[in-house]
């Protein structure tokens, strides 16, 4: 590994952020504590100028290098928690109870603080960093603020970088899938409206419970029978909840769950087929059937050429024998995904020691990684804004 010196003298630094943040996770849009620590540090690493408050808690930082010529790289990194309730065991395990870092946040936002301080340290670069640490990633849409709140606009990028850690085994190295390279997704809620009754009079009521249940395993036709077969698609129901007795058969029942594509069009055909099912209940069953669906993510796309140029970067760091750019697509999702809808960019993974996954109560990101991220996302700064 070749860390960049000073990111490598900063390691210990590095190191207690990262603990810090991990010990006092907080939830997407209330990163009132992270964001003030953010904002801070770039302050402290002399970054030109600091805004707050764009997607609620969202910081950016500019940096200008020593030449300043009018193009501009943005790198990002996102700051929420999870609702988890962590088992780690971790010294610095979360203060904040059914509250942990179960992702990895806090280790990009410290990854990118390091890019921060060598780059506002070094300035070996032409033109403009622009830094983004985005708020409420987990499915809330803080990407989708920040762009709302003008994030490109005030903040023009030509080309935008994200990181994601990847606990696989393989400690430093980085892969990218080029083009589709996470899937987009939906979350549904569906209430099915009936009739309550005894439980010994079931035929007095329109039992929701049995048609709910009737419903989510009808949900899965949609893709054994409707989705081509070569198009990968994921529904899942992941909640039922109806009665609240023994003996009453319930009026109401809802299912919940989520859509992960990879096309749109197919989650054309899987919404519309939803959709009509439901109406289809509706009308069989003599009930009131709502579905309420909502893209949360879209489908995260990897530019060919800044793929090529992100991992190119990453070599410098990890040599080229630790990059990969035959990553399997995955059914995650992500939403630096609606960053790159705006402006072109990468997403790369950079793996490290454990196995245990993501969104686990066990999980545990390696601190070991955090000079090698930070160096990588300053690197793919000066090779592409060299002097």
């Amino acid at each position: 590994m070749k860390i960049l010196p000073l990111i490598a003298e900063s390691t210990d630094e590095l190191t207690a952020i990262f603990r810090d943040l991990h010990a006092h996770p907080e939830i997407g849009f209330t990163e009132e504590r992270t964001s003030a620590i953010v904002a801070q540090k770039l302050r402290d690493y002399g970054v030109d100028e600091v805004y707050t408050g764009l997607g609620k808690t969202g910081v950016v930082g500019l940096i200008h290098g020593k030449q300043k010529g009018n193009r501009r790289v943005g790198l990002r990194a996102d700051m929420d928690a999870l609702p988890i309730h962590e088992i780690t065991g971790l010294e610095y395990a979360s203060q904040n109870d059914g509250v942990m870092h179960a992702c990895g946040h806090d280790g990009h936002t410290t990854m990118l603080l390091g890019a921060a301080k060598h780059l506002a340290a070094t300035r070996d670069f032409d033109g403009t960093v622009v830094l983004v640490f985005q708020p409420a990633e987990e499915g809330l849409g803080g990407a989708r603020q920040m762009i709302a709140d003008g994030l490109f606009e005030q903040f023009p990028c030509d080309e935008i970088y994200g990181m994601h850690n990847m606990p696989d085994g393989q400690h430093g190295k980085v892969g990218i899938c080029k083009g589709a390279a996470m899937a987009g997704a939906a979350f549904f809620d569906i209430k099915v409206t009936g009739k309550g009754s005894h439980a010994a009079r079931p035929s007095d009521g329109k039992d929701a419970l049995i048609i709910a249940a009737s419903l989510a395993t009808e949900l899965q036709t949609i893709l054994s029978r409707n989705v081509p077969a070569l198009d990968t698609c994921v529904l899942s129901v992941t909640q039922m909840h109806a009665g609240a007795a023994y003996n009453v058969v319930p009026e109401t029942a809802t299912l919940a769950g989520t859509i992960r594509y990879f096309k749109d069009d197919v989650y054309e055909l899987v919404s519309g087929r939803m959709k009509a099912i439901c109406e289809g209940f509706a009308l069989a069953h003599a009930v009131e059937i709502t579905c309420d669906l909502r893209n949360v993510f879209d489908v995260l796309v990897n530019d060919n050429d800044l793929s090529d140029a992100y991992l190119d970067a990453a070599a410098d760091i990890v040599g080229v024998e630790n990059t990969y750019d035959n990553s399997e697509p995955a059914t995650g999702s992500e939403d630096f995904a609606d960053m790159l809808k705006v402006v072109p960019g990468a997403y790369c993974v950079l793996g490290h020691a454990g196995t245990v996954p993501l969104h686990n109560p066990s999980f545990m990101l390696d601190p070991a990684i955090l000079p090698i991220g930070a160096s990588v996302m300053a690197r793919v700064v000066e090779k592409r804004l060299p002097l």
